[in-house]
């Protein structure tokens, strides 16, 4: 069953990383990314309203409950505010497999923190994956570093480093606390954590200096979101779900990232990054029949 959520949670996903894109394209990086916490706050809010009527304040009514809690917040907006900045300036074909590099990094903190053991099968598909991440890397170099944007590149980078110790975090957070809980009361702390960064920032003149252009774009960034950590959360509660795996599963997101740049955004290297997809799917495939 957990494996099955990976895979609705890698499809969310990647229309996640699309709409993204869509959004972000000549629109104000900080203002989408708190509208996002907005909607996601919003989506989740009927989870804290009702265990408040109900005089429960979550998370084991304590306050260390709650830093827990606010550490995860830190950490995913981190991740988000290089990763926004990143996908507004990078193909989606290059922005999507640097991404997908995440579960290498997952799978080393697995390996080492919760001595997590892969089988042969596993085995093989992370190692096909890696390939495939390999290739997506060279295909890329000369569509991003040769035009100058070693910037956006190391931005994405290191969006994908703090997105590995959040994945590694939620293991140890769904150990104690229930997958909704976690979901609503980050969400919520991400939403007024935001607006303290938006109005810092933009006080010191660090802002994105554009104007917010309204797309519905913008909503379903929370939308698919919201489902992508739904069925995230829930698989890594259930017993035997290995997160190095459910990682790796989720990366599958970037084929829907990659089929949308190539038929609608008319990106280049075509060909070969078809080819490297089949890899990475075979890859994804040897996971799942090894972890069913």
């Amino acid at each position: 069953m957990w494996v099955i959520l990976a895979i609705v949670s890698a499809l969310c996903l990647g229309f996640y990383d699309v709409t993204k894109k869509l959004s972000l394209r000549g629109n104000n990086v900080l203002a989408v990314l708190f509208l996002n916490t907005l909607f996601c706050s919003l989506l989740m809010s009927p989870v804290i309203i009702t265990g408040l009527l109900g005089g429960n304040w979550g998370l084991g009514n304590t306050w260390q409950g709650h830093v827990q809690i606010i550490l995860k917040a830190v950490i995913v907006l981190s991740s988000w505010l290089m990763g926004y900045f990143s996908i507004k300036q990078l193909p989606l074909t290059i922005a999507g497999p640097i991404n997908a590099s995440r579960p290498v990094m997952v799978l080393a903190g697995a390996l080492l923190i919760f001595g997590e053991r892969l089988n042969l099968l596993q085995w093989a598909g992370v190692a096909l994956g890696f390939f495939s991440l390999f290739f997506i890397s060279r295909i890329g170099r000369s569509e991003g570093f040769a035009r100058g944007k070693a910037k956006w590149l190391w931005l994405s980078i290191g969006a994908a480093f703090m997105g590995a110790v959040s994945a590694l975090y939620d293991k140890y957070l769904m150990s104690g606390f229930k997958p909704l809980e976690v979901q609503a009361w980050y969400t919520f702390y991400q939403f007024i954590i935001m607006g303290a960064t938006i109005l810092l920032m933009s006080r010191n003149g660090h802002g994105d200096g554009g104007r917010l252009h309204w797309r519905w774009s913008i909503l379903f960034i929370s939308v698919f979101l919201t489902i992508a950590d739904l069925a995230y959360f829930y698989a890594l509660s259930l017993p035997g779900a290995m997160v190095a795996i459910v990682s790796m599963i989720r990366r599958g997101s970037v084929v829907v990232s990659f089929i949308y740049g190539i038929l609608m955004l008319h990106e280049k290297s075509v060909r070969r990054k078809t080819v490297d997809l089949c890899i990475l799917l075979a890859g994804l495939a040897l996971l799942i029949f090894g972890s069913v």
